[in-house]
């Protein structure tokens, strides 16, 4: 009711960016959001403060009557180089710390769905886990032609369950989705667009100027209609939302088994897994 108050006597109440310790944010343009992830150290890794922030977000960008649009990128060279080992150690070992992260990763899917600002992505290289999350369910992805766009989970052992199941097939057809999540073939930019796994495809040089370009554009439309319209389109996501929560469930149960153990193992050792050739299912 608050909220409903303020906006109705156009008081804006901004948000507070001194929640935020891994996303940076800024206003290249009025009216305009960007959001940065902001490690570059380790090509934008999300650990648990990062991931939480991620999730919850949009709810504080939904309430901002300040803001129009949203534009998400990475800092550096890299996107999103997805969740942290130590969070996926965790993951593994702690029960309570596994309900939880299931919890979030579900909120951050339907939180960006229902976000009624339009969000535009502009994914410039490595996008993976829960950042390639939010880039690809934002209502425009742009990609740089170096992007290097993958879903890892069968590698690491579990079932894919960031968002995968929910948009994947909707955007490049279920053929090209089965292949690229069962195979975790990375895709760059350009053939990310060809296939329609991204809205565009740009030079890696002028991304950020396509991005706040299209940003700028809703920002200064026609509100209720480019709200609504986004509303209802995804209702698709919607409907999948049985699906998607299933297989985050897989996923979850997937940590507790030999083959998550392995293929974190791998990873940290930089190695092929050597996952057992039998399966219990």
């Amino acid at each position: 009711m608050t909220a409903t108050l303020q906006r109705t006597t156009g008081h804006v109440m901004p948000i507070d960016k001194s929640k935020y310790k891994q996303l940076k944010l800024d206003y290249p343009s009025d009216k305009v959001l960007r959001i940065t992830f902001d490690r570059p150290d380790t090509y934008n890794s999300l650990d648990e403060v990062g991931h939480r922030e991620l999730a919850y977000i949009w709810r504080d960008i939904d309430d901002d009557p300040s803001i129009n649009s949203v534009i998400l990128t990475g800092a550096g060279k890299a996107f999103s180089s997805g969740g942290d080992f130590s969070m996926i150690e965790k993951v593994i070992d702690d029960f309570d710390y596994r309900a939880n992260t299931w919890k979030e990763a579900r909120d951050l899917v339907y939180n960006v769905i229902n976000c009624s600002k339009p969000i535009i992505s502009a994914i410039n290289g490595p996008a993976v886990g829960a950042g390639l999350v939010a880039g690809l369910l934002a209502d425009i992805s742009i990609a740089g032609k170096k992007a290097k766009i993958v879903d890892g989970h069968t590698r690491l052992g579990v079932a894919a369950g960031d968002s995968a199941v929910i948009n994947w097939p909707l955007l490049c057809g279920m053929a090209k989705a089965k292949y690229l999540l069962l195979t975790c073939e990375a895709i760059n930019g350009e053939d990310a667009e060809k296939i329609g796994l991204v809205s565009l495809c740009v030079d890696d040089e002028e991304l950020q100027e396509k991005a706040l370009e299209i940003a700028n554009k809703l920002a200064t439309g026609a509100q209720s209609a480019i709200r609504w319209t986004k509303y209802a389109l995804n209702n698709w996501y919607r409907m999948a939302g049985p699906t998607f929560d299933t297989s985050t469930a897989l996923e979850m149960l997937g940590f507790t088994g030999p083959e998550a153990r392995e293929g974190l193992a791998a990873h940290l050792e930089k190695r092929k897994p050597n996952f057992p050739s039998d399966s219990p299912l």
